[in-house]
């Protein structure tokens, strides 16, 4: 290609060299450069990497896009930009054909619930025989391809390369987890979606290294709405006129108290030996009943948001149905063992807000006891630790706490800081550092009609202690004690 090819979108002052360079790769790390590589130079928190520009040159790199003038040979090409990181979005959409625009993208936000809602989403079409890919927390799902990720939503060369792949491999359907950290850090810039969905707002990821204030967390949140041609909000929500204040997308509405849209409604909590979940009636611009195979009525909003964006598909209402009462997400209220004795859930809840909203979900659900197994991370804020302790005692009849990662602190003394918020309350608690056993004994303990909750690692498939991965899987472990202690039915 040559270089031009690649900057019909993007903003920039040529300050030497020519635009007819022959290109071939987008580079971002200065140990991948080569020759014809174009190498984007960034301004970061803590690294310039505008201090590499001699070593890219030296191995043939001769096309440069900086944030500032530099002075190199008078044969290297040099594109001025206000901001790399966006340059690396546009250039690395460009470099791999724009593959986002060769599907139906689906762009899902809110602070809680995106996963979840994503999963719905693609569920719902591959029900109908639609090839979907999936990016979001759990990684990126391609075809039977699972790829772990760093983030939420990946670093912007990474996300188009997934999009190639997902072209590939025949999907007509891209559905992501877009988060204000994607917007902050330049991570979709040029990406605009023919659907997408704001769940909810609430007062969370403010502080270091997050975003500054609330305002500042809604603003990049609301930045989906600026980049969609129609987008689905949550009406109930109590930042709504905020929300949709300047949008350009237009706007539906979901909701369960107001008029909108999409309404829910004869909402039903089911626990059942075979299915754990939600029936309710949607009624608006599309009439189904839903059987949701997970707890919880927040999972309302989600399943409301998944089938009212769908609708739009103009997908049988059949598979949309039976998506529903099917489906399940790796750590999200995954229902990962239930019989007539007892039903054990494994969910991601890490803080003291989840905690609460997953533990009062499930005493909907009228358990007999409710038995809740966790750790906290170690190297993280005390104050978790002792919040946690505090509801585990308060909404708990019985907590087991026992490892989480503890990464650089001793176990025992991460338990310690646990219990001071459990001294806080009369819950009943027993002490299992080793989480394996913790889990054992939950079951192996377990009486009729317990609602089993292990939280915390969610989807993670490690423990991380001392610096290093150890592999670890909550559900994988249930399955494991199941067989040994014999619960199979």
């Amino acid at each position: 290609m040559k270089l031009r090819e690649w900057l019909s979108e993007m903003k920039y002052e040529l300050l030497q060299g020519n635009l007819d360079e022959e290109v071939n790769e987008v580079v971002y790390d200065s140990r991948k450069a080569a020759e014809h590589s174009v190498f984007i130079c960034m301004r970061g928190a803590n690294v310039d990497s505008h201090k590499f520009i001699p070593d890219v040159i030296a191995k043939g790199t001769r096309v440069l896009v900086t944030e500032k003038a530099v002075e190199v040979p008078s044969d290297i090409t040099v594109l001025k930009v206000e901001n790399g990181r966006n340059a690396l979005s546009l250039l690395s959409a460009a470099r791999f054909g724009y593959p986002a625009r060769k599907m139906t993208t689906i762009g899902v936000t809110g602070t809680k619930g995106k996963t979840t809602s994503t999963y719905m989403i693609k569920a719902i079409l591959e029900a109908a025989g639609e090839k979907t890919g999936l990016i979001g927390t759990n990684g990126a799902i391609i075809g039977d391809e699972h790829y772990q990720t760093m983030n939420t939503t990946p670093e912007s060369y990474l996300l188009q390369q997934y999009f190639a792949k997902m072209v590939e491999q025949g999907c007509r359907y891209m559905v992501m987890e877009v988060s204000s950290q994607s917007y902050l850090m330049h991570r979709v810039d040029g990406i605009f979606f023919d659907y997408s969905i704001f769940l909810n707002i609430s007062n969370d990821h403010i502080g270091p290294n997050e975003h500054a204030s609330f305002e500042e967390y809604l603003y990049y949140k609301k930045q989906l709405l600026q980049n969609s041609r129609l987008c689905l909000v949550n009406r109930d929500d109590g930042h709504y006129s905020d929300i949709i204040e300047g949008s350009k997308a237009e706007i539906k509405t979901f909701s369960m108290e107001h008029d909108a849209d999409f309404m829910a409604g004869d909402v039903k909590y089911i626990r059942e030996d075979n299915f754990v979940g939600l029936d309710f009636k949607m009624t608006g611009e599309y009439s189904i009943e839903l059987r949701v195979n997970v707890p919880g009525l927040f999972n309302v909003y989600n399943a409301m948001a998944a089938a009212g964006v769908c609708s739009y598909l103009g997908l049988p209402a059949e598979k949309v149905a039976h998506a529903m009462e099917h489906m399940q997400v790796d750590g999200r209220m995954e229902i990962v063992y239930k019989s007539a004795k007892c039903t054990v859930i494994v969910d991601y809840a890490h803080n003291a807000v989840s905690m609460e909203s997953l533990l009062r979900t499930l005493r909907d659900y009228n358990p007999r006891r409710l038995v809740v197994v966790f750790g906290c991370g170690g190297n993280r804020a005390k104050d978790r630790r002792y919040s946690m302790g505090e509801i585990g005692g308060k909404l708990a009849d019985l907590s087991i706490i026992t490892a989480d990662n503890s990464r650089f602190e001793k176990v025992e003394d991460i338990l310690t800081d646990i219990k001071t918020g459990l001294a806080r309350t009369t819950g009943k608690f027993i002490e299992i550092p080793d989480r394996r056993e913790a889990i054992e004994y939950s079951l192996s303990h377990a009486e009729d009609g317990d609602i089993i909750a292990i939280i915390g690692k969610g989807h993670e498939n490690y423990q991380e202690i001392e610096g290093v991965r150890h592999p670890f899987l909550d559900r994988t472990v249930v399955e494991e004690a199941v067989k040994k202690l014999g619960m199979l039915e």
